[in-house]
């Protein structure tokens, strides 16, 4: 039985009131976007409902969409957008195709132009069917145009299911102007206005248990296993069974790219991170391995390497793939074993899988987990010029100070930028496993995610508190270039009373794209588009009323950031970098010098 969210709130007497009362009865808490004329009635609904749902009203498309993806991969429940037509929806399709090759729940809905007026060209009309359009490289898996009001219960329901189930992602919808503002009839049959639909759940693939006698086989005919876990639609539940599988069964498990936070880091079968920057032992160990089992990722480019780690379509290592969409496995690589199931349902039925008393195994197992904790320990970076001034900042130290300090609880964004190495080489995520989901990057390399994803992860923790009444930790690295492309959301974070701490790295360019420009072109990159000329960074965040200070050594970072942990407000911590420092394992002369040798 559905029923308005407050019995003294009126009923929904037009269609934008009546959306609004649907994303209630969905779970929707929070709603990112920037405003438009075209959904008019819609905001109206927010003022109307205003005790149950927030708006959060951000400074630019692209910011609200990536709040939005942030929300779901947070949550596991989609994060929901709201832009006007044109403009505002391109500007949203960064966050859009995030969600997509993320596999995060998400629903955009663009007020769009009347229904009398489309087909016309009229103001920022676009057909947003061929724009996002469903396919196997597309940006949504679906987009739908709402022009009956009496129907918004039913296409909001299906949006929240098509984006939870299967392989989860973004779904569209587009809200006519004129339909939004349409008076809701009464039902001549029942006498009753259209009410929302009960909460949709994702549903679960199970895993067929022949499927699962088949890997038993597998796994006792192995000699060097290998468990690569990642994707989405994970909780805590089922990151805990899988936890109990690989216990059970003595197995090195490593966590996909940018889902670091799926097996828990400092577990003695962890073995790394399978992504960018791999561990050179673990690339190795992998490639050495006689079965790898692939539980949730798609064994995307990142992931495998460029299809290396992996070889596609059939790799050299017998691969068991299990993931929650049919239309995924055997899509790239034809696996020995492809178990359709969603991850809850996989976990279940993995760890209940009967594991022998011994596994021939285990010391690889063990080797596996030496080789990630003696790749946590700060290496000398390669070829770095005599008269550099070294000492200044160890971003080792300063990765370390992040780890003493912040709970095990706290959330930690990332952008795309070679600044993220340092996290994602040297941070040890808790995971899944301990109750929380602690990472959120973008695997599609999105630039400008880190500060719009840690301000939705601060407005969404606020409003569910921990245990001592506090939202939780978030704490966002950066860079110069990658700030610059959504830093005016701090106007937003204010606003909205949400806390972050940015640690923004300063080193004057865009530093993955000049690093790969000196591996290409060396020494050819006077007038090439990668140096930045930026603003006082630290001023600029005092500006939008974040504290903001500038560190240019290394034992200046632990106070500022005990300090940033203890204010109310937001903190911003500018980080001189030497551009030398590009990677956590080699300098940026020594790439040159080895690109001139070729």
């Amino acid at each position: 039985m559905t029923s308005t969210p407050n019995p003294s709130t009126p009923a929904p007497h037009i269609a934008g009131h009546l959306l609004v009362q649907c994303l209630i009865e969905q779970g929707v808490t929070h709603a990112f976007g920037v405003p438009g004329e075209s959904y008019l009635a819609v905001l109206d609904g927010f003022h109307l409902y205003r005790e149950h749902i927030q708006f959060v009203v951000n400074r630019q498309e692209g910011g609200a969409a990536f709040m939005a993806e942030a929300h779901g991969k947070l949550t596991g429940r989609p994060g929901v957008c709201f832009v006007t037509r044109g403009p505002g929806a391109t500007n949203a399709c960064i966050g859009v195709h995030t969600a997509f090759q993320d596999s995060t729940p998400m629903v955009l809905l663009i007020g769009d132009v009347a229904s009398d007026q489309r087909d016309r060209e009229a103001f920022q009309e676009m057909d947003y069917r061929v724009m996002f359009g469903p396919s196997a490289l597309g940006m949504a898996k679906r987009v739908e145009r709402i022009d009956d009001a009496a129907r918004i219960p039913e296409y909001i329901a299906r949006a929240f299911a098509t984006a939870m189930n299967g392989r989860p992602g973004p779904v569209v919808l587009v809200l006519p102007e004129d339909m939004l503002t349409q008076a809701l009839k009464v039902n001549p049959a029942t006498g009753a206005l259209p009410a929302p639909l009960a909460r949709v759940e994702p549903s679960d693939a199970w895993s067929d248990p022949g499927a699962l006698r088949t890997l038993r086989e597998m796994l006792m005919q192995a000699q060097r296993p290998f468990v690569i876990a990642g994707g989405s639609g994970w909780t805590p539940q089922s990151a805990q069974a899988l936890q109990r599988f690989a216990e059970s069964w003595r197995l090195p498990v490593g966590n996909a790219f940018r889902f670091q936070d799926t097996f828990d880091n400092h577990h003695p079968l962890y073995a790394g991170d399978v992504g960018i920057g791999i561990n050179p032992a673990l690339a190795k160990r992998i490639g050495e391995s006689d079965l790898v089992i692939a539980i949730g990722p798609r064994l995307g480019e990142m992931t495998t390497g460029g299809y290396t780690l992996l070889q596609a379509p059939r790799s050299k290592q017998t691969l068991v793939h299990i993931h929650s969409s049919a239309e995924e496995l055997n899509r790239v690589y034809q696996a020995d074993l492809a178990i359709h199931a969603s991850m809850r349902a996989a976990a279940r039925s993995l760890e209940v899988l009967a594991a022998p008393k011994d596994v021939v195994w285990e010391a690889w197992a063990q080797a596996c987990n030496a080789d990630y904790v003696a790749n946590l320990q700060a290496s000398p970076i390669k070829d770095l010029p005599a008269d550099t001034e070294r000492g200044l900042v160890d971003m080792h130290s300063v990765i370390a100070s992040v780890q003493k300090h912040l709970p095990a609880d706290a959330v930690l964004t990332n952008g795309a930028g070679n600044f993220a190495s340092w996290l994602h080489r040297f941070y040890r995520y808790s995971g899944l496993a301990k109750g929380f989901k602690t990472q959120l990057a973008p695997t599609n390399g999105a630039m400008g995610y880190g500060v719009p994803a840690g301000i939705a992860a601060a407005i969404t923790s606020k409003a569910s508190p921990t245990a001592a009444g506090q939202g939780r930790v978030v704490f966002t690295i950066a860079g110069d270039g990658d700030f610059l492309m959504n830093g005016q959301e701090l106007a937003t974070a204010v606003q909205h009373g949400a806390k972050t701490i940015i640690l923004l790295l300063n080193n004057g360019m865009y530093g993955t794209i000049r690093m790969h420009q000196e591996r290409e072109y060396p020494q050819r990159v006077a007038g090439a588009g990668t140096a930045l000329h930026n603003p006082d960074f630290a001023a600029l965040a005092r500006a939008y009323g974040y504290a903001g200070v500038r560190i240019q050594r290394t034992a200046d970072f632990e106070a500022e950031l005990l300090a940033a942990l203890a204010r109310p407000q937001g903190t911003l911590i500018e980080v001189m970098l030497e551009p030398e420092l590009i990677s956590t394992r080699v300098s940026l002369a020594g790439i040159t010098r080895a690109a001139l040798k070729r």
